[in-house]
């Protein structure tokens, strides 16, 4: 526990240090007042300019915005997670939080309640998106009575948000039910974590207990799901080791390809390695709704399980992934020199890692390295041309010599 409170330390002090924070008001016409939200932009926003990231939105920002951006820098850092836009609604003053997160006693917002709902979907994320670079994937996090707020969103027929990080909510009337439904009629991926701990008050955890055997229940291929009960710490404390786990949770196989998928989910195949690939970013599109460029250190892991295997033909599809990805680099064409060396055809070998040459380095592949590699396979090609023409020589001098001794034969009879 000790170690876990030095990292966050550590993370929340290199958080103050690098992170672009704003802080700005917003004149909200919904509820009536000046509303204080934090703005955290990724890191080196400014000279990424073809670049646009997804949003999430902290509510109870005035306690989880920092550890929150500290983990995602953290996971971004190594490329674990998607960078995000981080927008905080501060809550703590003049009361906002308990009537932002208001229901009636029947189970829907109440007129403070909808009237928070619109803020945030009218006035807050609509200034994000008209002043920043954003991607259309959306994701909110709650604790407690926000926790149990964002679960409205849900209500709508076309969920607003992707992904809802829900650490020990406030449940309203029938909620418990009701969230398991509109998850099971979703029509688009939805990504739902839920976390409680033995420090809630009894009568939440008994209803957070209904719900995650509601959610357990559903079978749809559009719904991602987890549930975590932790012993450790009290209603707040917790939320300090719910918040990585979460991200974990919502970004597992966004990642690079690790040594574990490496051996037991790429290695294992004996073939469609390259189609593995697809898949694994055709998944990701699906989850966050853009097409990104595929890693290179993922190229690469393909690579290596393509020839450990044995699976020549597959550098082919390889290599058009790759053109169509780096089309201006030596990528592909490098892919397809591989193919031709392991069919031995060393003359398309040659002209393959020439080809290569001509075009931009990528990775660790250079210019030496595909000119030697091509005066491998033109010495190659030299030398098996060599032994064909001593070959064919032999043979004619053995015809010849064949053809001597019949005539020798002959005169002698």
């Amino acid at each position: 526990m000790k170690l876990k409170l030095l990292i966050l330390l550590i993370s929340l002090l290199s958080f103050n240090t690098y992170s672009q924070r704003i802080t700005e008001t917003i004149k909200s016409k919904k509820v009536n007042a000046n509303r204080e939200i934090q703005i955290i932009l990724p890191r080196g926003y400014e000279e990424k300019k073809d670049q646009k990231f997804p949003i999430l939105v902290v509510l109870d920002a005035d306690y989880l915005i920092a550890p929150t951006a500290s983990n995602i820098r953290y996971g971004v850092n190594f490329d674990e997670y998607l960078d995000f836009i981080i927008v905080g609604i501060n809550q703590g003053a003049n009361n906002d939080r308990n009537y932002d997160s208001e229901f009636e006693d029947i189970g829907i917002p109440s007129v403070n309640g909808s009237a928070f709902f619109e803020f945030l979907t009218m006035e807050v994320v609509p200034y994000i998106e008209s002043k920043y670079r954003v991607q259309p994937f959306r994701a909110i996090m709650g604790h407690g009575l926000t926790a149990g707020f964002m679960n409205a969103f849900l209500y709508k027929d076309n969920s607003y948000f992707n992904a809802f990080i829900s650490m020990s909510p406030v449940l309203a009337k029938d909620m418990e039910t009701n969230v398991a439904s509109r998850l099971k009629e979703s029509k688009k991926p939805i990504f739902y974590y839920l976390s409680d701990t033995d420090g809630d008050l009894t009568e939440d955890k008994a209803k957070i207990n209904i719900l995650n055997e509601n959610i357990k229940a559903i079978k749809s291929d559009n719904l991602m799901y987890k549930f975590e009960h932790f012993t450790d710490g009290n209603h707040y404390s917790y939320v300090l080791q719910a918040i990585p786990s979460a991200l974990n949770f919502i970004f597992k196989g966004y990642g690079r390809i690790d040594k574990e998928e490496f051996n037991n989910r790429i290695m294992i195949l004996e073939k469609n390695h390259t189609q593995y690939l697809i898949d694994k970013y055709k998944k990701i599109e699906n989850n966050f709704g853009f097409t990104p460029t595929i890693r290179l250190s993922d190229f690469e892991a393909i690579e290596a399980a393509i020839i450990a295997n044995g699976n020549s033909e597959d550098l082919i599809e390889l290599s058009k992934l790759a053109d169509k990805h780096y089309p201006k680099t030596m990528l592909g064409a490098y892919h397809m020199a591989l193919y031709e060396e392991k069919m031995e055809d060393w003359g398309r070998a040659e002209k393959a890692y020439l080809k290569a040459y001509t075009m931009d380095p990528v990775r660790n592949l250079t210019k030496n390295m595909m000119i030697d590699r091509a005066d491998i396979f033109k010495a190659k090609l030299k030398e098996h041309d060599q032994k064909r023409k001593d070959e064919r020589n032999k043979k004619s001098k053995v015809t010849s010599d064949e053809i001597q001794e019949e005539v020798i034969e002959e005169i002698i009879e």
